[in-house]
């Protein structure tokens, strides 16, 4: 499902036009993103919970050559799904 397709279906769902639909997808997004570049987490109950986490430096391989490598420390998003959705993914 991409972004259209997802505004479409909470639309229908909701009973909102797309535009509506646009504007509040694009909120919880703002929203989001706002919250894990602050450090906070996101926590949706039943649903699952965004946060941000510390990948530390570390040394890999280029594939081509086969050379050593330093990949750089950097934050990353993580998900962890709630029961819920774990459930009715089962």
């Amino acid at each position: 499902m991409n972004k259209a397709q997802l505004i479409d279906a909470m639309a229908a769902g909701a009973g909102l036009t797309k535009a509506d639909a646009k504007k509040a997808l694009d909120a919880f997004l703002g929203a989001t993103t706002k919250a894990l570049k602050g450090g906070d987490r996101v926590a949706l109950i039943g649903f699952g919970t965004f946060s941000v986490s510390e990948r530390g430096a570390r040394t890999g391989r280029n594939p081509q050559t086969g050379k050593e490598i330093k990949i750089p420390a950097k934050k990353v998003v993580k998900f962890k799904a709630g029961a819920d959705l774990a459930d009715a993914v089962s």
